[in-house]
């Protein structure tokens, strides 16, 4: 199985986008990096949607 990075932000694209690659075969690892845009609520929504539609995502905090 072919695997794929996509960055992924929790939104509808990258969420479509997830669903899509998988269709295709591919093993889809998520990463989405933390630049200091995002509030504890949203980093824990976009990792509940993630592990919701099936993928790990790997979250990166830049801001420490």
């Amino acid at each position: 199985m072919k695997k794929v990075v996509l960055a992924y932000s929790g939104g509808l694209d990258t969420t479509y986008c997830v669903k899509y690659l998988g269709d295709l075969g591919y093993e889809v690892h998520a990463v989405l990096v933390d630049t200091g845009g995002f509030s504890e609520e949203e980093l824990a929504f976009v990792e509940k949607r993630a592990s919701t539609i099936g993928v790990a995502i790997s979250v990166i905090n830049k801001t420490n």
